[in-house]
């Protein structure tokens, strides 16, 4: 039978796959595979056992293709399905490390901009003190605002930008207003990042590896008009960063900088990054059928 592919259900029909994933369960039964559904506001709500509810018991490996999950919601929906005999393809630490910048940031730090973290709980922003000393490990000029997940670049002056750590006022004010945006959706802490000239006139490519092996090139979600190709010897040096990282299916964001350098720009979890518009849904879902099973429960 193969790997099961879980996928999250229409809230308002919920015996079927929600709109956003329907081409890809398709995809899947098409290839023989089974389908599960799991109700994503149950989970995000804490309430997992609701949430699993439809998946079928004894379903063995799967593969997850869903909503974002904070890293606390994905060890619950693991946790919540092995008890009913189903094993997630991505170990909940595993998750967590493709998922959140500390987590793959050591692995791809010369080949994705500088960063640093302070961890922080949701609405306290940490010191400005404490933001200037971080500020200075990155040697100074314009960087950005995030956490460990999300930037507010749709506030990119006010809560996003800083156009020079060495102003600490600055720094301090855009990242209590980034806070302040976040609420209690901001993960893990507040992360600055060096600022790198990209061209946004070219787009991101977003390259799809499974098991350590890319397996399919996309354009970024945010630009599915626009497909640029990475040059090869950047791919093959990012291929033994991506092996190091350890994780089974995950995603890297390149782009290309000003100077025609190309760089990473973000990793994510492969279960929960998204296939742009346009792309068949049989070209992910068919290497994720073929792959070895997932690891047993």
């Amino acid at each position: 039978m193969g790997a099961t592919f879980i996928f999250c259900a229409d809230p308002l029909r919920p015996r079927r796959p929600d709109e956003h994933y329907a081409d890809e369960a398709a995809a899947v039964r098409d290839l023989g595979h089974p389908v599960a559904l799991i109700d994503h506001d149950a989970l995000t709500a804490g309430r997992t056992a609701a949430a699993v509810a439809r998946v079928p018991e004894g379903a063995g490996p799967a593969w997850y293709r869903g909503w974002m999950l904070t890293a606390g919601q994905y060890a619950a929906l693991s946790e919540a399905l092995a008890a009913r005999g189903v094993s997630l393809s991505t170990a909940p630490e595993d998750y967590r490390r493709a998922h959140e910048l500390p987590g793959w940031y050591p692995a791809f730090a010369p080949v994705t901009p500088p960063a640093v973290w302070l961890p922080t709980p949701p609405g306290t922003p940490p010191a400005a003190p404490r933001l200037a000393t971080a500020a200075t490990t990155l040697g100074g000029g314009p960087a950005i605002v995030k956490d460990y997940v999300k930037s507010r670049k749709d506030r990119w002056d006010e809560a996003c930008f800083v156009p020079d750590l060495a102003d600490p006022h600055r720094l301090a004010a855009v990242v209590a207003r980034f806070v302040e945006l976040q609420d209690a959706s901001l993960t893990g802490g507040v992360v600055i990042r060096a600022f790198e000239d990209f061209r946004t006139t070219d787009g991101e490519a977003r390259l799809w590896w499974i098991d350590g092996d890319p397996a399919l090139l996309t354009a970024h979600p945010d630009s599915p008009a626009l497909r640029p190709r990475p040059d090869p010897a950047f791919v093959a040096l990012v291929r033994p960063l991506v092996a190091a990282l350890g994780c089974r299916f995950v995603t890297t964001d390149l782009a290309r900088r000003a100077d025609g350098a190309w760089r990473v720009v973000e990793v994510g979890d492969g279960q929960v990054s998204d296939l742009p518009k346009g792309v068949a849904a049989g070209r992910l879902v068919h290497p994720l059928a073929t792959a070895l099973p997932p690891r047993a429960v």
